[in-house]
C-alpha cells in the first residue's frame, strides 16, 4: 500500500487550499491556522487521507509532485517558474539518462526538476558563482531529495565549462550571449541549447550572437503566458490575478559546421528562427 513512512516529505492541503509542507518526524506538529497537525496521524497511513487537527478541521496529505517542490523552494531570487520549466525538459530533451549543464544554479528550482527527470542514469552539472546562491540551493535540493544526481561547481564560467559532449545546456545568467562559445564548447553535435532572459534587450543581444556565431540551428524564441481559472462549475471564470511575464526563452541546437545564412528579401543574411511553425494545422 501507498502508506506515509518516517522522513517522508509530504503536501498537507487545508479546506482552503492553503498548502504546507513537511517533513514527518515521530512526535512532531505541522502548526496551521487551523490548528495543528500530529505527524504521528499521518505516518503509516495512506496518502489522499484526511487528517484532523486538535481542533477537528480536516487537512488532505499527499505525496509533492515536482510542482509542488518547485513552488516551496526557499528563494532570494526568482525562479525558473513551471511554466517554463515543463516546456524547458521537452524542448530540450531532457529524459533520463541525459547529462544537462546548467549555469546560474540560484534557488535550484529548475535544477530540481532536471534531476528529477534526469533519473535514475542522468547527471546534472550546475554552476554558481554566488556563495549564497549555492548555499540555499544546495538545502533546497537535500530537502527535496535530488542531490544524488547533481553536482555543484562554484567558479565563474568565463573560462568554459568541465564538461563535453553534453546533451543539454542551459544558461541562466545575466548576459548569456558572453558565454556562447562555452555553451558549445561542452555540447555535443546536435545538442540543445536554452536560455532564459527577462528584458528584450538582452533577447536581442543574444540573438545577435547566435546569428555572428552561425554555428546553432532550430532556434526559437517564446514566451508563455499562463492563467488559471476559479474552479466552480457555476460561476467558471478567470482567476483576479496571474503571473504574466517572468522571462523570454530562447533555444537552439549546435551544429558541427558554420551555417552559411541566405540572404533575406533586403539583401542581409539572418537567422530564420523556427522554420516549423510555418506548417499549415488543420483541425481534424
Amino acid at each position: 500500500m501507498n502508506l506515509a513512512q518516517i522522513n517522508d516529505l509530504v503536501l498537507v492541503i487545508s479546506p482552503e487550499e492553503k498548502r504546507y509542507m513537511t517533513r514527518l518526524t515521530p512526535r512532531q506538529q505541522l502548526h496551521t491556522h487551523l490548528g495543528f497537525l500530529a505527524h504521528d496521524a499521518m505516518i503509516g497511513q495512506s496518502y489522499g487521507s484526511v487528517v484532523l487537527t486538535h481542533l477537528k478541521h480536516p487537512f488532505i496529505f499527499l505525496q509533492p509532485s515536482t510542482f509542488d517542490l518547485v513552488m516551496h523552494v526557499k528563494r532570494i531570487s526568482q525562479i525558473v517558474y513551471p511554466k517554463e520549466i515543463g516546456y524547458i525538459l521537452l524542448r530540450m530533451n531532457i529524459v533520463p539518462g541525459t547529462r544537462v549543464v546548467e549555469a546560474g544554479t540560484g534557488s535550484g528550482a529548475l535544477t530540481l526538476a532536471m534531476a528529477r527527470a534526469v533519473r535514475p542514469t542522468g547527471r546534472i552539472f550546475t554552476y554558481e558563482e554566488r556563495d549564497d546562491m549555492r548555499a540555499i540551493a544546495r538545502k533546497n535540493l537535500e530537502r527535496a531529495g535530488g542531490l544524488d544526481c547533481i553536482e555543484m561547481k562554484a567558479r565563474d564560467i568565463r573560462a568554459g565549462f568541465d564538461e563535453h559532449d553534453a546533451d543539454a545546456l542551459f544558461l541562466d545568467v545575466r548576459e548569456p550571449w558572453l558565454f556562447l562559445a562555452q555553451a558549445r564548447a561542452a555540447l555535443k553535435g546536435g545538442g540543445f541549447f536554452g536560455s532564459l532572459v527577462p528584458t528584450t534587450n538582452q533577447l536581442s543581444d543574444l540573438l545577435q550572437e547566435l546569428e555572428t556565431q552561425r554555428g546553432w540551428t532550430d532556434i526559437e524564441v517564446v514566451e508563455i503566458l499562463m492563467r488559471h481559472y476559479k474552479p466552480v462549475a457555476e460561476r467558471l471564470r478567470p482567476e483576479d490575478r496571474m503571473i504574466a511575464h517572468t522571462g523570454f526563452l530562447l533555444f537552439a541546437r549546435k551544429v558541427l559546421a558554420q551555417i552559411e545564412q541566405p540572404a533575406d528579401e533586403s539583401g542581409k543574411e539572418g537567422i530564420e528562427g523556427n522554420p516549423g511553425n510555418e506548417e499549415t494545422h488543420e483541425s481534424g
